[in-house]
């Protein structure tokens, strides 16, 4: 999600249509690993319940990177160890790079940058903790410095900066182990509310492509690494649909992986009904079997659909040997206008959390930090205290199953 303080997730409005290098880090700590490996069924379990470390890394301002651009305070080692304390075991973080990127033909990263992505990743990954690292806002129009737009004439130089992007920081992380996760992109479309359009999403599919072709050539322990791809703009239906996504070829992962093993994930977002979930407005307020107001409930995007959604991805990859990630859900706060909404948050995170599980997904909330109204805050960044614990409680209820 694209989203700054009161700016949360406009391109999530498709819902509606359908729904150290190889050494040490900065820090100085080796990130070697040598855990097992594990397949689609294991690692999903595994991963339990996620959060996303929403507008930090991806938040930006003039075109450049800024963790603290968009109001919320420096990331540190006691906010993450406030999120693992509270029982999440994988975080999600967006990362953008923008004009951290240098010119080409190598397209070089801001080294200080580099260093604070595989600082704040080792926050979480030296707790044991599983951390999924995408590029979150470098293919949003909306944003200044942005340069992976599907749509756009300069193909040839997209691709292959996306290259020469994805080939850093894979080598800065080759040495983790499967705890580590890259995802190639985020909510890419057109920016354009509807079916998708060629070739855009063609070149969307090849930017898969590259990503994984990239990642299992650039050493260590990615030939083996579970990586993660979206399809149109992180929609169900335009990824499981016959719209055009094409699932990416593996041919350089490591011959030590058992044939009939995957190891790419697909990656999907919900926050339907949007009326619910993002709306900026107190019209929808409850949601599901629950409510008690039905004038303040969708007339879509209940129980039942949520389960159909959740099918569709099961139908089309998991049994194929595909895991889904859901890696981003939630609903912002509306107690302002209904003091009850918080129990119909907290009954929408239960429900996408355990039909993920029933149709072997995971799952990852979307927190951007912001507490009170419209905010899809979990915790307080500032003093680390648990703002949502109900949310929180539902979350790990459904992960239980």
């Amino acid at each position: 999600m694209v989203s700054q303080a009161r700016k949360i997730g406009v391109s999530l409005l498709a819902a509606i249509s359908a729904v150290v290098v190889a050494v040490s880090g900065p820090t100085g700590q080796a990130s070697a690993g040598a855990t097992a490996q594990l397949n689609a069924a294991q690692i999903v379990a595994d991963m339990g319940a996620g959060w996303n470390l929403g507008n930090q890394l991806e938040a930006n301002a003039n075109g450049y990177p800024s963790e603290t651009a968009w109001g919320l305070p420096t990331v540190t080692q006691a906010l993450i160890d406030r999120v693992k304390a509270s029982g999440f075991k994988t975080i999600r973080i967006p990362v953008s790079y923008l004009n951290n990127i240098g010119p080409g033909p190598n397209y070089t990263i801001n080294a200080s940058w580099l260093n604070r992505i595989q600082q704040v990743v080792d926050y979480a990954y030296n707790r044991g903790l599983y951390v999924l690292v995408n590029m979150h806002g470098d293919g949003y129009k909306t944003i200044n410095g942005s340069w992976l737009i599907c749509d756009s004439s300069a193909q040839t130089t997209i691709k292959a900066k996306y290259q020469k992007v994805w080939q850093q920081v894979a080598q800065r992380f080759q040495n983790y182990d499967q705890r580590l996760i890259l995802e190639s992109m985020n909510e890419e479309f057109d920016g354009q509310y509807g079916r998708p359009t060629q070739p855009c999403y063609s070149n969307i599919n090849d930017y898969n492509q590259i990503f994984v072709d990239t990642v299992r050539r650039a050493g260590g322990n990615n030939s083996s690494r579970w990586l993660l791809v979206p399809g149109w703009n992180t929609n169900i239906d335009y990824t499981a649909g016959n719209y055009g996504f094409r699932l990416p070829t593996d041919q350089y992962r490591s011959p030590g992986i058992p044939s009939t093993e995957k190891r790419i994930m697909i990656s999907v977002h919900y926050y339907s009904p949007w009326d619910f979930a993002g709306e900026e407005n107190g019209t929808i307020t409850q949601w599901g079997r629950g409510a008690t107001n039905p004038s303040r409930r969708s007339t879509w995007g209940q129980e039942d659909y949520l389960d159909a959604q959740l099918k569709l991805m099961y139908d089309a990859f998991v049994v194929k040997g595909y895991p889904v990630v859901v890696g981003e859900y939630g609903s912002i706060d509306k107690t302002s206008f209904d003091s009850s909404n918080n129990r119909y948050r907290a009954d929408f995170a239960r429900a996408i959390v355990s039909t993920s599980k029933k149709y072997g997904a995971a799952t990852v909330y979307w927190d951007n930090g912001v507490n009170g109204r419209y905010g899809f805050g979990l915790f307080d960044r500032r003093s680390y205290a648990v703002t949502q614990q109900g949310i929180i409680d539902a979350i790990m209820t459904g992960v239980r199953g």
